[in-house]
């Protein structure tokens, strides 16, 4: 087995840093009540179209949220506040805002994933050739949890959640918070993963040389933006075969 790869850029990879949803995973049926249809469950309908849309409830992106994080139980009750607060803030009363919330919240994370056809060969190649794998995601606090789930938990070194980091992508402390887990400098770590700024550009913000994953059927629409230095882009995971 080899100690490190070669490539991208100056120096070995020692450690392949990759986003988790969208990256290695990704939703399938039957997918989660949308919160409008929580919204009507409840009888609160009347709000719903004011609360707007459900993946945009959480955490900003960027956000660091440090006191919450200190414990699984004040961040679990963080993420619950924030959707009671934004239930009042919306005219929801009070004695419907904490229950309305709570079921918010599990809607949210009723999830049902999927791994995309080649991750685990991929992840398999990746331990074969000695390199430690970590993932570092803007997830829930549980997202060991979700990695079983897939199966995945053979094929991953170390994982790093938003949740636990105390900040959410592109901020720079959940980067250090892998490269810690990973017990590399930055670099000697290539960062995988889907999105642009998360996934690309805060990497490289911290000397972390990154890999755009530009699926043709990925979730997330637009145009690829033009490729920084230091940057790679693979339209299939299986492309980092070639960069390493």
């Amino acid at each position: 087995m080899n100690a490190a790869a070669p490539h991208p850029g100056p120096g070995p990879v020692k450690a392949v840093i990759l986003d988790f949803y969208g990256t290695l995973v990704h939703m399938v049926p039957p997918l989660p009540p949308s919160h409008a249809s929580v919204f009507h469950r409840r009888g609160l309908g009347r709000y719903a179209d004011g609360w707007g849309d459900q993946w945009a409830t959480g955490p900003r992106d960027g956000e660091e949220h440090l006191v919450p994080s200190r414990s699984e139980a004040a961040y679990r009750a963080w993420e619950v506040d924030r959707l009671r607060r934004r239930a009042l803030d919306l005219g929801v009363p009070e004695e419907e805002a904490g229950p309305l919330a709570a079921d918010l919240d599990r809607a949210t994370k009723s999830l049902r994933l999927a791994v995309y056809p080649e991750v685990t060969a991929v992840l398999t190649l990746l331990r074969e050739r000695g390199l430690t794998v970590a993932l570092c995601s803007n997830w829930y606090w549980d997202l060991d949890r979700a990695v079983a789930g897939v199966g995945l938990d053979p094929l991953v070194d170390t994982a790093v959640t938003s949740a636990r980091a105390g900040a959410r992508k592109p901020h720079p402390r959940i980067y250090r918070a892998a490269l810690e887990a990973c017990g590399v400098d930055a670099e000697a770590a290539l960062f995988v993963g889907d999105m642009w700024e998360s996934d690309v550009l805060g990497p490289l913000a911290q000397g972390i040389r990154a890999v755009h994953l530009h699926r043709p059927d990925r979730a997330v629409e637009g145009t690829a933006p033009p490729l920084p230095g230091r940057a790679h882009r693979i339209s299939s995971l299986q492309g980092l075969q070639e960069l390493l």
